[in-house]
């Protein structure tokens, strides 16, 4: 079973990411499952926390989900043209070492998507997130791209996808990312 770390960049329950990441839940190829890892519950990084306290419980969770994983998605917003600090904060902070042991980034495939209510999609945040990829030593996947734009209106009351060209092109990114992270 291959098994792919998707986290959603915003901890908002509505929040555009969030939906498509639970529809990416459902569409993923067979043999392969996503597993939702949660940024809610993880503070700002603060060295004085660390020191006094540790790495948080909620970031030790998803370093081992990253550790158990094939592959990395971020479902990421985009932010006044960039990242969103609640996810990069979270990234920073599973970027630390635990117990002896540097990040769990290194070399994992990753992938990252998003949408946005805007018609542009996320392709600033995308390439706003190049270079901390490459800082993690990540191994990006180039083969296609996701940016949804105007999201808002792609989903129906209940959270699932409503446009089915939007639905087509979700399970090829899926099957395309799957077969990246199991190649590697």
């Amino acid at each position: 079973m291959t098994q792919i770390l998707g986290i959603a960049g915003s901890p908002r329950s509505g929040s555009l990411n969030r939906k498509l990441l639970a529809a990416a839940r459902q569409l993923m190829p067979e043999g392969s499952e996503l597993v939702q890892g949660e940024i809610r519950g993880v503070p700002l990084y603060d060295g004085d926390l660390e020191d006094e306290h540790g790495v948080p419980e909620s970031v030790i969770t998803l370093n081992q989900q990253l550790e158990d994983a094939d592959g990395l998605i971020l479902f990421s917003p985009e932010y006044n043209n960039s990242v969103p600090g609640v996810l990069k904060n979270a990234i920073d902070w599973m970027s630390r070492p635990v117990d002896g042991r540097e990040h769990r980034f290194g070399g994992k495939p990753t992938v990252v998507v998003g949408a946005t209510p805007g018609g542009f999609g996320t392709v600033l945040a995308q390439a706003a997130w190049l270079p901390v990829l490459r800082t993690l030593r990540t191994r990006p996947w180039f083969g296609q791209r996701l940016m949804v734009s105007r999201a808002h209106t792609v989903f129906a009351e209940d959270g699932s996808l409503k446009d089915e060209q939007l639905e087509k092109q979700l399970r090829e990114f899926l099957e395309g990312f799957v077969e990246f992270a199991r190649e590697s």
